[in-house]
């Protein structure tokens, strides 16, 4: 009975323990008696035994370095061979210094002497400029005067005054550049003249623009200008103004890599205020052609000059010029120009400030200007020109004295301008030698003989038969520089009136103190050459200085 009991316990059991495997098992329906497939599932205990326990690393010592003396090996051997790499020197990359847009400078000196510049260039970008400028000069003091009654003392002053501003922009194809400019001269005439001071005036507006882009089939340069000049006292009248509106254009394309044609003008509508002077028109035209092929470079020209209104109407002068290199230093070149000379009221002040205008003045016209030059290097940094040519000139300026009801000992020194033909035979010479920039040496010297003869009462404008001018510069250390030269014009003779040679040995220098700042001096007519004429009748200053400081930033 109790087996029976622990039978059937033993069972129930087994067939409990068997219903989910059955469960599992009813889905496989390929299981016979032999193969049966079982499915044991055990419940996943996720606990971690020790979780609670604390992790701890063991202490870690410091590694011991035992300290050992160094050992050289001083045996004494000789090198065998070179080190097939050596270690090279370090050079630093050179770059030139970026010259400072800012500059100014003011100094002073005996007889009065007065400078004063300023100068600063704004680059608003890479394409941008603009530009603006200061200048004044003068001076005031007493000059030795003999041709003054009793030789008395001259209490002159002369002061010149200029200001501008220029901007210039770069676009993808062309450049355009507008600039404007205000000049003021200030002086006094000798004593018991007509006028006892006079005062120069003039300004203007500049717009140009010229093409980059060498690709396009035509370039061109184009430009007008404004100017105005206004001349205190005349003879003609006070307060007298010239305007002039002055258009210039150049176009020119290329017909092959060697030949190219174009055209210039240039147009200038002269207007004045006085009824006396005649308002006209002035126009040049200058077609030419350009062949360059190898070595030679030749340009054929020709200049017709046209007036409409005042002067000659129609004039012809040639454009020819033609250059021959040797080697990339040597040049031999040959030329035959010509053109028309406006005397309008600028040439008029810049050839001679003293003149009093009496009369309305027609252009002077250069029939033609011819040259043949040799221009060489024989040596690094000498560059040599040597030229000879023939200059007519029709209706050139010039000066004569009286008239004024002065007295005969001061009459001719009121000067009044007026035209004359003149010819001349010139050869001349140009040296320069520029050695690293420590030395530079130039000179030039020029011989005219002129063919006819001046009128008794002209004065001869410094036109001397023989002119000289040279120059050294020194820069011994880097912040010092010094400048030495001299000018040299021989003796103009003519009948009644003559004008002395014309010597003037000049002295320049500056030493930059601190990085921009800097002291300069300089010194005019060291030879003291008293009583003599740069313009005629008016002297010159003796021996005379200048110091101030300067400044670049």
């Amino acid at each position: 009975m109790m087996k029976r009991l622990t039978y059937t316990l033993a069972g129930t059991l087994l067939a409990a323990l068997a219903l989910p495997a059955q469960a599992q098992t009813q889905k496989q329906a390929n299981d016979t008696t032999l193969t049966r497939t079982v499915v044991v599932e055990q419940e996943y205990n996720p606990d971690i035994l020790d979780a609670n326990k604390v992790n701890v690393l063991p202490s870690v010592e410091e590694p011991a370095v035992s300290k050992r003396p160094v050992e050289y090996d001083e045996t004494l051997l000789p090198a065998r061979q070179v080190p097939a790499t050596p270690l090279e020197a370090y050079t630093g990359k050179e770059t030139r210094d970026k010259a400072r847009p800012g500059y100014a400078r003011l100094g002073y000196g005996n007889y009065g002497n007065l400078d004063a510049r300023a100068a600063y260039l704004f680059t608003l970008s890479e394409r941008d400029r603009l530009d603006i400028g200061f200048r004044m000069n003068g001076m005031k003091g007493d000059l030795e005067c003999l041709s003054l009654p009793g030789g008395l003392d001259w209490s002159a002053f002369a002061y010149h005054t200029n200001a501008n501003i220029g901007y210039a922009h770069t676009f993808r194809r062309a450049t355009l550049d507008l600039s404007g400019h205000f000049d003021l001269r200030n002086f006094n005439f000798l004593p018991g003249l007509s006028f006892g001071k006079q005062k120069l005036t003039q300004g203007g507006a500049h717009l140009g623009s010229a093409s980059t882009d060498t690709s396009l089939p035509l370039q061109y340069r184009v430009e007008t200008n404004l100017n105005w000049y206004e001349r205190q006292h005349d003879f003609l009248g006070d307060d007298t103004r010239e305007t002039q509106i002055r258009t210039q254009a150049d176009v020119w394309g290329a017909i092959d890599e060697t030949r190219q044609v174009g055209i210039a003008a240039r147009m200038d509508n002269m207007i004045y205020s006085g009824s006396a002077l005649h308002n006209y028109t002035a126009l040049t035209l200058t077609p030419y052609y350009r062949f360059a092929p190898g070595r030679w470079d030749i340009r054929l020209g020709v200049n017709v000059d046209l007036s409409f209104g005042y002067g000659k109407e129609f004039q012809v002068s040639p454009d020819i010029q033609a250059e021959y290199s040797f080697s990339d230093s040597h040049l031999f070149y040959i030329k035959a120009t010509g053109g028309k000379r406006l005397n309008d009221f600028q040439r008029l002040g810049n050839a001679n400030p003293y003149v009093l205008l009496a009369t309305p003045l027609d252009a002077t016209y250069e029939l033609v200007n011819a040259s043949i030059g040799y221009k060489s290097s024989p040596a690094n940094g000498l560059w040599l020109n040597i030229y000879a040519g023939y200059q007519n000139l029709q209706d050139e300026l010039f000066f004569t004295g009286g008239g004024s009801g002065l007295p005969s000992d001061m009459g001719k020194y009121e000067l009044t301008p007026f035209l004359q033909d003149i010819q001349n035979l010139n050869a001349g010479l140009e040296i320069s030698y520029n050695h690293r920039d420590v030395f530079a040496l130039t000179a030039s010297a020029l011989y005219r003989h002129w063919f006819n003869q001046y009128r008794a009462d002209v004065a001869p404008d410094m036109r001397p038969a023989f002119v000289a001018h040279v120059r050294a510069d020194i820069r011994p250390v880097s912040p010092l520089e010094l400048s030495v030269g001299f000018r040299f014009a021989s003796e103009v003779k003519d009948t009644g009136m003559s004008l002395k040679e014309y010597t003037n040995l000049y002295l320049k220098g500056s030493y930059e103190v601190f990085r921009g700042i800097a002291i300069y001096v300089q010194a005019d007519n060291l030879l003291n050459m008293k009583n003599l004429p740069y313009y005629w009748g008016y002297p010159v200053k003796g021996a005379n200085f200048l110091g101030g400081v300067s400044f670049r930033f």
